[in-house]
């Protein structure tokens, strides 16, 4: 089915912007297809591997004659040596979004990275570059002190920025305390001063992700494995071959990509690295759902409630035809 042909988008209304986050496997991508066959809708990717040419298998990128009857943006724009950051995106984003209202239509961000969709709903605060001297500071001190105690430390200068970090992660205990020590301002402050660049449109934004986290940890397994079976190993093999790339690039440590180029450097088995590309992708769905509870803003959506998918697109075409597309 063709995509719905473009009206034009009222002068006298905010133009809107719908997003749809949720956890990987959730099925985003299916319900976002399925909504743009039959509206004046195009898709914004909101992935930190489907911006890579060359990863396909592993990150579940839309195959060409799908993106060919469907529009799709910042999909394959840049090579997997390239470190693809999360300005860029905000700025590769809003050139999209603006691009698709004046051709009428209307953009679907959809997506899991929630960097980039944290930076695109929030916008990124002006923080300080880092500091390798202050960097080290901090990292001797972990090693006499431990990070929990510099977290402790983080919890007297910056309560909410301590509130929302593990203890057991401390890169970000580290930069926030970095921000800190530089600017003498705790960071959430400059985060929440940031102003959106979203901030002059209409949003609506929903979650998709099953009710039952083991039908979703199922979910994940099995994906795993139809990626496998579908060339998955030599995809990351013929990368390997490439020459140019290594584990330290950032197209390269997307989970599942990172344990297969592990296996093939001789780390270990495949099966081991089958095991550790599952479990590191449970683990990226957990980190999405505690981000996305945070986000009072999103309406949540349980793929498995009977009837749910035709209800979204029912909702969304009749807020289409009350903005006049």
């Amino acid at each position: 089915m063709a995509a719905m042909p473009a009206r034009a988008v009222p002068s006298d209304a905010l133009l809107p912007v719908f997003v749809l986050t949720g956890p990987t496997g959730a099925g985003k991508s299916e319900w976002a297809e399925r909504l743009a066959q039959a509206s004046p809708v195009e898709i914004v990717s909101v992935d930190s591997a489907l911006v890579y040419r060359g990863l396909d298998i592993g990150s579940a990128k839309p195959d060409r004659a799908l993106r060919q009857r469907i529009p799709h943006h910042l999909i394959d724009i840049c090579e997997p040596t390239e470190n693809y950051s999360a300005g860029q995106f905000v700025t590769d984003a809003i050139t999209a979004i603006r691009q698709i209202h004046a051709r009428g239509r209307v953009p679907l961000l959809v997506g899991g990275t929630m960097l980039y969709l944290r930076a695109l709903l929030r916008g990124l605060a002006p923080l300080p570059q880092a500091s390798p001297q202050v960097r080290r500071e901090i990292d001797e001190r972990a090693a006499r002190e431990g990070w929990s105690a510099l977290h402790a430390e983080l919890a007297r200068l910056d309560p909410v920025a301590a509130l929302r970090i593990n203890r057991s992660d401390p890169q970000r205990i580290q930069r926030a305390l970095e921000v800190c020590y530089m600017t003498g301002q705790p960071i959430s402050q400059l985060q929440r001063d940031t102003v959106s660049p979203l901030a002059h449109y209409r949003i609506r934004a929903w979650a998709l992700a099953p009710a039952n986290r083991a039908v979703l940890h199922e979910r994940l397994e099995l994906r795993f494995h139809s990626m496998l079976a579908a060339g998955f190993l030599d995809e990351v093999r013929s990368l390997l071959r490439r020459g140019d790339l290594n584990a330290t690039h950032s197209s390269m440590r997307a989970v599942g990509y990172r344990q297969l180029w592990a296996h093939l450097a001789g780390e270990y088995d495949l099966a081991e690295a089958t095991w550790r590309g599952i479990c590191a992708t449970r683990q990226l769905a957990k980190r999405q759902l505690t981000w996305m509870r945070s986000e009072q803003s999103l309406e949540w959506l349980d793929p498995d409630t009977p009837l749910s998918q035709t209800s979204w697109n029912r909702d969304l075409s009749h807020e289409l035809i009350e903005l006049g597309l």
